[in-house]
């Protein structure tokens, strides 16, 4: 069970990961490339809203630590 700190921050973090790849979806031209970031950051950030509503640990807070 986790805390309410962190799920509201988890929560932050996935409405910025959404942020991003709505960003990267408008600024970037359409090319396969940007169109599968944008699906794959805004995965994680609709991963992270909805772990932290949930209150289970999300994709990311799975991998833990990277170096």
């Amino acid at each position: 069970m986790q805390s309410s700190a962190s799920r509201t921050v988890a929560c932050v973090f996935g409405v910025f990961f959404m942020a991003l790849a709505l960003a990267i979806f408008v600024v970037s031209d359409v090319s396969l490339e940007s169109l599968i970031a944008a699906v794959l950051i805004g995965g994680l950030g609709l991963d992270a809203i909805v772990s932290a509503l949930r209150n289970k640990k999300s994709l990311l807070a799975r991998i833990g630590p990277l170096p």
